[in-house]
């Protein structure tokens, strides 16, 4: 005996079919009209203790900075937290909570001013000798990150100068000025002078 199969059609997809399509409705939202408050009044301050103090927040405030902390970039140099006055041009490095004039240009050939372009390679990046970073090579304990601020504007770093300051186990941060001196205020006072480092150019040096 055959066994006898039962089916039945749950669903089909008659498109022939003359029966007019289920169309949806759109129902057209109303603006509500928006009455303007007719006082400032909030109501009573609150007296719950579980209100959040946002001043307690800055975990940072009550931290001395270091001593070496930028207080004001010039076109010509930098006056730092401890009264220090770095002008004529000259630039700053920071390191172990020391101040030192930085002046890269130095390592170039040619007057002063041929000297300060030839920081920037024909290629647009920031290149100078490996002896302008000789301080960093002797300091001990060796800062962890190194940031350095190129004047007015932000330039990349060469692929060798980048390689050197690696190989000084040291990272590098490259910004323009002010945000470089925020940025190291801020890392050394949240981290301490030994373990940030700072190269800065003034914000009168503007590259090529």
């Amino acid at each position: 005996m055959k066994p006898t199969f039962h089916s039945s059609i749950l669903w089909r997809n008659n498109s022939s079919s003359s029966a007019p399509p289920i169309r949806g409705h759109r129902i057209a939202s109303q603006p509500q009209a928006v009455t303007k408050p007719q006082t400032r009044d909030r109501g009573p301050p609150s007296e719950e203790t579980t209100q959040t103090d946002f001043a307690a927040l800055d975990v940072l405030g009550n931290l001395p900075g270091p001593a070496t902390a930028v207080d004001a970039c010039l076109d010509d140099g930098f006056h730092l937290d401890n009264g220090v006055k770095i002008t004529d041009g000259d630039g700053v490095l920071l390191v172990g909570g020391e101040a030192f004039a930085w002046r890269p240009w130095h390592s170039m050939t040619g007057d002063v001013d041929a000297a300060r372009r030839q920081m920037v390679n024909e290629k647009g990046q920031f290149e100078v000798p490996e002896e302008v970073w000789g301080l960093l090579s002797v300091v001990w304990p060796r800062p962890d990150i190194l940031i350095l601020g190129l004047g007015a504007s932000v330039f990349p770093l060469s692929p060798q100068t980048k390689r050197h300051i690696n190989s000084l186990g040291m990272r590098v941060d490259v910004q323009d000025t002010r945000n470089a001196s925020a940025q190291f205020n801020l890392l050394a006072t949240e981290r301490g002078a030994t373990e940030v480092a700072a190269a800065m150019i003034p914000i009168g040096w503007k590259g090529r």
